[in-house]
């Protein structure tokens, strides 16, 4: 693996009631992050191909986490997305270098087929810096009731030479979502848009 990572942080967010509601089965979202050693921090580069690379990597490993951790196939994946917080030593496109190119082939693996662009955000930061990952339904943009965001935040993290990854993968869309649009149920999947 290229990527020096320091930790690697998983947690699953489950919505049991809403308005006083009870959701059954729960809505869930994993978030998995990957502290990483950023080695561009500090200078300008021109080739920016060694982050490129760490983001393919991190595309599987993140995914894959997150599906670990809702205890669920890749299948049975609902939405992700993916963000990036860039400590003070680097630059926004670094951050870009990580999400773009590359991130996305791994993590559609992961999540099984995956025909709709991973929703994404990039920020710069210090320790603690807080980032929502937007979330889109994986195979069809228009799904509304998937259109949603989990925070990602690591108290020690990101260092000025560091980068903080996140990917989060659901299991469902929102809780009590009723404001129309495509139904997970009328998904044809095969432009990622519908």
């Amino acid at each position: 693996m290229q990527a020096k990572i320091r930790k690697i942080i998983i947690q699953v967010d489950e919505t049991h009631i809403e308005m006083g509601k009870s959701i059954d089965p729960p809505t869930r979202k994993a978030l998995a992050m990957a502290v990483i050693d950023n080695p561009f921090a500090g200078h300008y580069a021109e080739n920016l191909d060694a982050l490129i690379a760490i983001g393919e990597e991190l595309g599987g490993l993140l995914g894959q986490k997150c599906v670990e951790a809702l205890g669920i196939t890749p299948g049975q994946a609902h939405s992700y997305g993916k963000a990036a917080i860039v400590g003070e030593g680097g630059e926004l496109e670094h951050a870009a270098a990580i999400l773009h190119p590359k991130l996305g082939a791994p993590l559609r693996l992961a999540v099984e087929k995956g025909a709709a662009l991973v929703p994404s955000s990039k920020k710069r930061g210090g320790l603690g810096t807080a980032i929502d990952v937007p979330l889109g339904h994986k195979d069809a943009a228009f799904v509304r009731s998937h259109f949603d965001a989990m925070e990602a935040r690591v108290s020690d993290a990101p260092r000025a030479n560091e980068i903080v990854v996140a990917v989060v993968v659901t299991d469902s869309g929102r809780p009590l979502a009723r404001i129309g649009g495509l139904q997970v149920s009328e998904i044809k999947g095969q432009d990622g848009l519908r």
